[in-house]
């Protein structure tokens, strides 16, 4: 099986290149998405140049923009890192996610504390330079913090967009773009897409009615930035139980009366919150592989990803 390319913040994997000289490892970085994810290790302070140890560092907002300043004294270390950054940056072009160390000045992704030119803390909305070089250079890709995803339904849809990014990546973007290329990877995730934003699903169906409106570039570009929003949408219960009965539609001459009656018994015992998504989940994908649906078969929704993540036992 090839692995998904994946960045990550260094010490999560156990590394030792904080600040202080410790780590903040991660073990299901390393014991199980690295069965899958082939991580590319980065930590900025340390490729910066700043050693370890290190003294703390903190972001400070200047008249001119931010800047990374020791948090005991003046040191200035802004241009060491964005030297790194701007060297950096272009090289991750490849990646298909990317997993950061909260509360970081370099690669928190949310709520960071910006302080004054005297190092008082003024607002806690800040983020990383580093991560936010990276989220402004690759809109796209999927950014998560090591965190959250401790959390089932940010786990689960984390994993589940840098499938489907890499998906995109691998058989749409760049020169592998056509329009059956396109048309192709849209009815792969039909399903997903309604499931996640019934709007977005809405729209992008029509937009790929007629291909020869504008450049397929264009059209490509403006696709992916809708699906890829779509996706990032957390899917309710309700959402589920809409996409499974659309799906239900096209199994109907493959389930006996008494099979139909507990399909529709377990989709509405996950909708009560009384069993997890892989309980009806799984009786769809038996009933389309006894007696199989083409156009079910390609549908990602049925399988996001590696079944061993387990990530549908918990939502």
């Amino acid at each position: 099986m090839t692995q998904i390319p994946v960045g990550i913040s260094t010490c999560l994997l156990g590394k030792e290149v904080r600040h202080d000289g410790g780590h903040k490892h991660s073990r299901y970085c390393t014991q199980v998405l690295s069965k899958h994810f082939e991580f590319r290790a980065i930590c900025p302070e340390l490729e910066a140049g700043l050693g370890v140890p290190r003294p703390a560092i903190h972001l400070r907002e200047y008249p001119e923009g931010m800047r990374i300043i020791e948090t005991k004294g003046q040191a200035d270390h802004t241009a060491a890192m964005e030297g790194f950054i701007d060297d950096v940056i272009p090289t991750l072009a490849n990646l298909r996610g990317y997993i950061l160390m909260a509360k970081s000045p370099s690669c928190g992704m949310e709520r960071i504390k910006i302080h004054n030119e005297n190092g008082q803390v003024i607002r806690r909305d800040g983020r990383g330079m580093f991560a936010q070089a990276l989220m402004q250079a690759y809109p796209l890709m999927p950014v998560e913090e090591e965190g959250r995803l401790n959390d089932n339904m940010i786990r689960e849809n984390f994993i589940e967009r840098v499938f489907a990014y890499d998906d995109w990546m691998q058989n749409v973007a760049g020169e592998q773009l056509t329009a059956k290329a396109l048309i192709n990877f849209h009815t792969r995730h039909k399903f997903q897409l309604l499931a996640h934003s019934e709007k977005i699903y809405r729209q992008l169906g029509p937009m790929l009615g007629d291909l020869k409106s504008e450049p397929l570039e264009s059209i490509a570009e403006r696709y992916i930035h809708l699906f890829m929003e779509a996706m990032s949408k957390k899917v309710s219960r309700g959402s589920h139980i809409n996409a499974m009965q659309h799906l239900l539609g096209y199994l109907k001459d493959a389930m006996g009366e008494e099979d139909r009656k507990v399909m529709l018994e377990q989709m509405d015992a996950y909708h009560r919150g009384e069993v997890p998504l892989v309980v009806p989940m799984t009786l769809l994908r038996m009933a389309q592989r006894r007696e199989p649906v083409d156009y079910l078969s390609a549908q990602q929704y049925l399988t996001p990803y590696p079944d061993e993540l387990g990530l549908r036992n918990n939502v």
